[in-house]
């Protein structure tokens, strides 16, 4: 058995050999339980887009089929925005608002969201939590500190990432760029039937003014707006089911873990 380290031109063809085999058995079995290639190399996988286009979704069924982590970038925000209303602290006081969110022991895994031991799931899934969660994501230091925990949650890979800034400025070397988009009357029909974020169904008008809202804070703040990454795959979600838009991401990500 040849070592680690050596690099022989045998060695170096028998591991070519073996990706080889491991890839094209993925490919022609053609399932997402099938192409869990992360024992080869762990990717980076960044999701991006605006509210409604089917992120959340798309990265958890990703991160499941890859055997990744998920993280959802913008739950960080929420439940920073959650602790510091819960605590008395004003949101405009960018120096407090920071000191929470540097402090806070932050956890965004596997469809739970706490802080401080305070499972805030829910909590943070509402009308009043999106205006906190815009103001907390436009102060600078806050964005700084969380952007930090994000890195360090990623950086060895494996992860699928979500948010509005993670192929821009979390992780603009990340192994795959997604932008999801979709429509905004489509969006608004997602996000208003979404009793998970709402708490009940509410008017669809209603909820596509709030989009618009979030959108122009997003793309307007003066600290990692919401934008398309030049090499990111813009990828439009309007009528698209799930289940063929994480095919479309799988495809890129066996791109990048096939042997060159």
């Amino acid at each position: 058995m040849c070592e680690r380290g050596s690099d022989t031109p045998t060695a170096m063809r028998l591991r070519r050999l073996i990706l080889r085999i491991a890839v094209g058995a993925a490919e022609r079995a053609n399932t997402p339980e099938n192409v869990n290639l992360a024992w080869m190399k762990r990717l980076i996988i960044a999701i991006d887009g605006p509210s409604g286009a089917g992120k959340g979704t798309v990265a958890r069924t990703l991160a499941s089929s890859l055997g990744y982590r998920h993280i959802d970038t913008g739950a960080m925000y929420r439940a920073v925005g959650w602790k510091a209303r819960y605590e008395g602290v004003p949101l405009d006081d960018e120096g407090a608002v920071t000191e929470v969110a540097r402090h806070a022991e932050l956890m965004v895994e596997g469809g739970v969201v706490s802080i401080d031991g305070h499972d805030v799931t829910r909590q943070i899934r509402t009308p009043e939590i999106d205006v906190v969660a815009t103001s907390v994501a436009r102060l600078p230091q806050v964005r700084a500190v969380l952007v930090e925990r994000q890195r360090a949650i990623g950086r060895d890979g494996g992860v699928v990432m979500e948010g509005r800034d993670i192929g821009t400025v979390v992780f603009p070397n990340a192994d795959v760029k997604v932008y999801l988009d979709a429509s905004a009357e489509e969006r608004a029909r997602r996000r208003a039937n979404d009793t998970a974020h709402t708490g009940g169904r509410v008017g669809q008008a209603a909820v596509a003014e709030a989009i618009q809202a979030r959108d122009t804070a997003d793309s307007t703040r003066a600290v990692s707006p919401l934008t398309l990454a030049a090499d990111a795959v813009h990828i439009d979600t309007t009528g698209v089911p799930v289940a063929e838009v994480v095919e479309r991401v799988l495809a890129l990500a066996r791109a990048k873990l096939s042997p060159a």
